[in-house]
């Protein structure tokens, strides 16, 4: 009998997880500025490449694809 009974409770928390409980909105200013940010393109002061602003590396406040344009510029 309680083995039915935490059965049918396990399968209702399940259900309300599933289908009713509400996800937490994406709609932060926090989270677009970070989403505008990295997909920012910004050129390679060495090779002339464009990448996204989050995957540079800044050496000299100058922007580098990669760290062998590093080491050229």
């Amino acid at each position: 009998m309680i083995l039915k009974l935490l059965l049918v409770i396990a399968v209702i928390a399940t259900v309300y997880f599933i289908f009713f409980k509400k996800k937490p909105s994406k709609k932060n200013s926090v989270n677009k500025k970070e989403q505008t940010q990295s997909s920012e393109l910004v050129e390679c002061s060495s090779c002339g490449t464009y990448s996204e602003l989050s995957e540079t590396i800044i050496s000299n406040n100058k922007y580098f694809c990669s760290k062998e344009c590093v080491d050229k510029g």
